[in-house]
């Protein structure tokens, strides 16, 4: 099996990480207390990439400023201050591992090393430097650390008490990290063998037993099974080629998301569930749900695929290059953005969608929700995509058997509300439509005629089932009994209310 032998071997940084550790607990450099020391404003402010306020508060924050300003603005400090601000961590070693690099009598910091509330309380993430807080040329090998597109994945991982997980393309960790909070095992993979060293020590550095191995998409693990998956592939969709490791698979178009996608399925534990970020071409006339159903096998799959966003070509390009950190204007990165643009076009690509992927394994005929979520939410994906799946077993059961639907009792999930929208007509308000509206999660709204409106406010834990209420609904409307019609029509309106948690069976 294919291994990084750093992985097992350790390295100087590793070797450094329980001194180093001790250093941060010290000081106080976690989650909390930095935004103590900061305030909320000057923490957003370094959210934004904004240095000066960062470094005004941190000069005044002591050992913990000197942390602050060293490892999160890159600012070159003196040995003196860094010596203190560290120990029990000696400044020789911290140099030699490669943590800090020396220049005279001052020291800046090498890597980025920055504190994570993952949900388990303070982790630490090891990467490299970025170009948030100054202007640097990323390298081909280059280990991202924390960014908007993890802390997305984070939020949208299902945290349910699982044996093994699967992280593919660990780069520095933090989805490892993370999935040692709530599994068993966690074993990482990476084609990058600095993204491993990287991993191994972040994992030392919060004193974890991760599993690292070095290898190709699923060739480390290839015949094993895992009970989750997760996976922030390199998924940038352009040209066949890499630039950066991290964001670049050498694969044409969406070709690296229809790789994990089609393939993760055969590496699941019956049961398991795999939840990762993927992107997908939107090429004219065709639907972009089609082309990614045609990456799932035939059988043995629920899948639910969430679009978060569509980007039109230019501004694609031209965020990934910004991500490169390049220039737009510079005429290198024209002539990148030229060729980038241009195999677009070869292949009719309108748009880029981006968004979430989450396969859960059954048994029985692959089935399919591809759906857009381009509102906003607050509320992580993470615990619905558990519920999603559980709603989406009791919706096969009722497919087999009806008879569980009509007999079942359902109540509106406390979080539902009947929205009704009038608009001034020619005689006073007219009602134009009514929504039922659910107010946490992804937020999703059905409209819905007076028969369902009336069918919901009947539902409760202690009330009739749903036959029974489509019988009274029936002859409030002047009929004798429920037609096949009226309750196949009625019974798929409950399937979409279910599927979406806005009503649920008692």
């Amino acid at each position: 099996m294919p291994t990084n032998p750093a992985a097992t071997s350790g390295s100087p940084l590793t070797a450094l990480c329980p001194a180093l550790r001790t250093a941060l607990i010290r000081v106080g450099y976690d989650a909390d207390t930095l935004v103590e020391a900061l305030g909320p404003d000057v923490h957003a402010a370094l959210g934004r990439s904004e240095p000066v306020p960062v470094r005004r508060a941190a000069r005044a924050a002591g050992e913990l400023g000197t942390l602050i300003r060293l490892l999160l603005l890159g600012d070159a400090l003196p040995e003196r201050e860094v010596a203190a601000a560290l120990a029990p961590v000696r400044i020789d070693d911290a140099v030699a591992a490669g943590l800090l690099t020396r220049d005279g009598d001052e020291l800046s910091a090498a890597l980025d090393l920055r504190p994570l509330d993952t949900g388990s309380g303070t982790r630490w993430i090891l990467s490299d430097l970025d170009d948030s807080m100054r202007r640097r040329t990323l390298t081909e090998d280059h280990v991202l650390g924390v960014g908007h597109a993890s802390l997305s994945l984070l939020r949208a991982t299902p945290t349910v008490p699982v044996g093994t997980v699967l992280d593919l393309g660990t780069g520095c960790g933090v989805q490892a990290v993370h999935a040692a909070g709530y599994a068993g095992r966690v074993t990482a993979t990476d084609v990058n063998a600095r993204a491993l060293w990287l991993a191994q020590a972040t994992a030392a550095l919060n004193e974890l037993d991760i599993e690292l191995l070095e290898g190709s998409w699923f060739e480390p693990v290839a015949g094993r099974r895992f009970d989750q998956i997760v996976a922030n592939p390199p998924f940038v969709v352009g040209p066949a080629r890499i630039e950066h490791t991290y964001r670049d698979s050498g694969l044409a178009l969406d070709g690296a998301s229809e790789l994990v996608i089609g393939q993760a399925p055969e590496l699941l534990a019956p049961g398991g569930t795999a939840a990762m970020l993927a992107a997908w071409v939107h090429v004219e006339g065709q639907d972009w749900r089609q082309r990614v159903s045609s990456w799932l096998p035939e059988h043995g799959v629920d899948a639910w695929v969430v679009q978060r966003d569509v980007a039109d070509p230019a501004l694609y390009v031209g965020t990934w290059l910004r991500d490169a950190g390049l220039d737009p204007r510079d005429p290198a990165a024209q002539a990148r953005a030229e060729q980038w643009l241009e195999a677009f076009d070869a292949a009719e690509v309108e748009g880029v969608g981006f968004g979430f992927v989450y396969l859960h394994a059954i048994d029985g005929p692959t089935e399919l929700m591809a759906e857009d979520l381009v509102h906003g939410f607050d509320d992580p994906l993470g615990n619905e995509a558990a519920a999603y799946f559980a709603r989406s077993a009791w919706l096969r059961a009722v497919a087999a058997d009806d008879n569980l639907a009509w007999t079942s009792r359902f109540a509106p999930s406390p979080a539902t509300a009947l929205e009704r929208v009038y608009l001034p007509g020619e005689h006073g308000w007219t009602e134009e439509v009514a929504r039922l509206h659910r107010g946490d999660g992804p937020r999703w709204q059905h409209e819905v005629d007076e028969s369902t409106v009336a069918l919901v406010a009947g539902m409760r834990p202690d009330g009739l089932p749903l036959y029974e209420l489509l019988e009274l609904l029936a002859l409030a409307d002047g009929a004798e009994q429920v037609t096949p019609e009226f309750a196949a029509q009625a019974l798929g309106v409950v399937a979409g209310l279910v599927r979406h948690g806005l009503v649920r069976p008692v």
